[in-house]
């Protein structure tokens, strides 16, 4: 019961917070900067080990000033996500920018659906926003609920302005037999670590062995849809460009596998280019070869 209404009271806040303007949010941020990296230290050490074993040829000063330089952006995309709730779509759209997107069109106004990978950099809440507006077709983003009722449901709500249609993890089969009639856009989270019960494939990411999620590659070479990687650029506080991609356009001619080293390389490579805006703080190594069964494709997509 107190935990019910301690979740209420939480997203009541954050919903006043959101009507802030950037000004103050931002400044905002720049206050949690010092209290989360300098007082807390939140998750300090999971990002200097990631980091660490990401760039073993860097100096120890260079891994702390690309720790320092992401935990000040984190403290900026939390008051980006929280300003979801009430940012209008003008403004979105004037923060949130698309290059390429005609490539994409070209399949949309031909009665032909997309995938899209895209992964945790940049202020990838945003971009997932904003795709409902910036194209003539329906948006699935597929996502995985939070354990939190409250704050799911408040997330969901958000993700879901501006024509987007989320998709539980699990529903995303069932999802996309439903719309297969008509063209559609579907969004995978495709750097997320995998859950022990679900589908892995084992590649090196960052220098490190990784278990990747296949859901990308199963639904592309069951479909045969071209895979577009939504490459996000920060360009400023508060303002992205997103480069549509290719990465596949014809699934069914490539081997198996060839989408997921694909993406993953291709994320790999942005990456080292401009390490901050990735999300280190989360454990994305935390699991190990030897305690991952792999899976036959056909048990996914069947």
């Amino acid at each position: 019961m107190l935990q019910n209404a301690l979740s209420r009271f939480g997203v009541f806040s954050l919903r006043l917070l959101s009507r802030m303007p950037f000004v103050f949010l931002y400044l905002l941020a720049d206050i949690f900067y010092v209290l989360v990296y300098h007082v807390f230290g939140y998750r300090k050490k999971v990002v200097r080990e990631n980091l660490s074993k990401s760039f073993p040829e860097k100096e120890l000063a260079e891994i702390i000033a690309i720790e320092k330089k992401f935990f000040r952006y984190l403290t900026c995309l939390i008051v980006e996500v929280i300003k979801m709730d009430s940012i209008s779509a003008q403004e979105l759209q004037k923060r949130v920018r698309f290059k390429n997107a005609d490539l994409v069109e070209v399949y949309l106004k031909n009665n032909e659906s997309v995938l899209f990978c895209s992964s945790h950099y940049g202020n990838y809440e945003w971009v997932c926003m904003a795709i409902g507006m910036a194209f003539s077709a329906e948006h699935y983003p597929i996502y995985k609920p939070l354990s939190n009722a409250f704050f799911d449901d408040w997330f969901f709500k958000m993700r879901s302005r501006y024509g987007n249609h989320m998709v539980a993890m699990r529903q995303t089969i069932r999802t996309i037999q439903a719309t297969k009639d008509r063209p559609t856009m579907f969004t995978f989270g495709s750097d997320q670590s995998p859950s022990r019960g679900d589908t892995k494939y084992w590649t090196t990411l960052l220098n490190q062995p990784a278990a990747i999620q296949m859901g990308v590659e199963k639904i592309a070479l069951k479909t045969n849809r071209p895979v577009f990687y939504l490459r996000t650029s920060y360009v400023k506080r508060g303002c992205y460009e997103v480069d549509c991609v290719p990465i596949c356009l014809s699934p069914k001619e490539t081997v198996e596998f060839e989408i997921t080293e694909a993406h993953t390389k291709f994320l790999e490579d942005f990456i080292n280019k401009e390490p901050a805006y990735w999300l280190w703080s989360h454990r994305r190594w935390k699991h190990k070869p030897e305690k991952i069964q792999e899976f036959p494709l056909e048990e996914v997509i069947s």
